[in-house]
């Protein structure tokens, strides 16, 4: 039997049903954005990692308008 999904967003998202989450399930990270739960993306722990990284280093800063 899986174990229950527990998702979680970044306390900076605040309130609003716009935030990404993220949950670890089985030995994947998912994601899916709040106000479309039921799409959900699977990666794994080295490309999400990889991703965030990134993030942190301001690679994907051109996409914020």
């Amino acid at each position: 039997m899986s174990r229950e999904i527990h998702w979680q967003k970044s306390s900076l998202s605040g309130n609003g049903p716009q935030c990404v989450e993220v949950a670890a399930h089985d030995g994947a990270i998912l994601m899916r954005e709040s106000d479309d739960p039921n799409t959900i993306t699977t990666t794994n722990r080295t490309k999400f990692a990889a991703f965030v990284a990134g993030v942190k280093a301001g690679e994907f800063d051109h996409f914020i308008v």
